[in-house]
């Protein structure tokens, strides 16, 4: 999983049968390798702009939304989680 920060939302008046009603969302990863990269996921979640995400990606996400939602599209990230606070071990 990544930690992300939601910065937008995605309008698609057309896109994939499989996509309809699904929330599309803007996140910059926080973290890593990656940092300041930006992603477009599904938000199965209704998170809100500015909350930090946790986001899953490829075949995880894809299996995700298969499971969770019967949506059989080719999706690469997913909203799966809000991040309340960090905790430092």
């Amino acid at each position: 999983m990544i930690a992300c920060k939601l910065i937008g939302s995605i309008w698609a008046t057309r896109k994939y049968d499989e996509l309809n009603g699904s929330k599309l969302m803007r996140v910059e990863v926080l973290t890593g390798d990656d940092k300041g990269k930006q992603l477009i996921c599904v938000d199965t979640i209704s998170a809100g702009l500015g909350d930090r995400v946790l986001v899953t990606t490829g075949a995880a996400a894809y299996l995700f939304m298969r499971n969770e939602f019967s949506k059989n599209a080719p999706i690469d990230a997913v909203i799966v989680g809000i991040i309340d606070e960090d905790v430092e071990l």
